[in-house]
């Protein structure tokens, strides 16, 4: 399986669907499903029972996954395509637009 090109805690911004345009942070990947879930982005309204953990119960908005490609990660504010490249003996994500590492 190939790795991910978008991680935990990057800034994305959604290039397709009914939130295209939002940007957020990365909350969770998926690997298996290819999925991200994205901060205030593709948001829903759940009605949970009362629990442990949620006496009151009711009506809960949360963020649901999306895909992964209808993502794109934000480089100094523009979106960009993520490529791969090794430096010595390490493997590090390049920023296609502007040739730099992201990390």
């Amino acid at each position: 399986m190939a790795s991910l090109k978008i991680k935990k805690g990057d800034t994305v911004r959604v290039i397709a669907g009914k939130d295209k345009d939002k940007e957020g942070k990365v909350l969770l990947v998926n690997a298996k499903k290819n999925t991200v879930v994205v901060e205030g982005v593709n948001m829903i309204t759940k009605h949970e029972k009362p629990s442990m953990a949620n006496q009151q119960g009711g009506i809960v908005n949360k963020e649901a996954p999306i895909n992964i490609s209808n993502v794109m990660y934000l480089h100094k504010g523009k979106p960009t395509r993520i490529g791969f490249k090794v430096e010595g003996d390490k493997k590090v994500r390049v920023a296609k637009s502007t040739g730099e590492t992201i990390d």
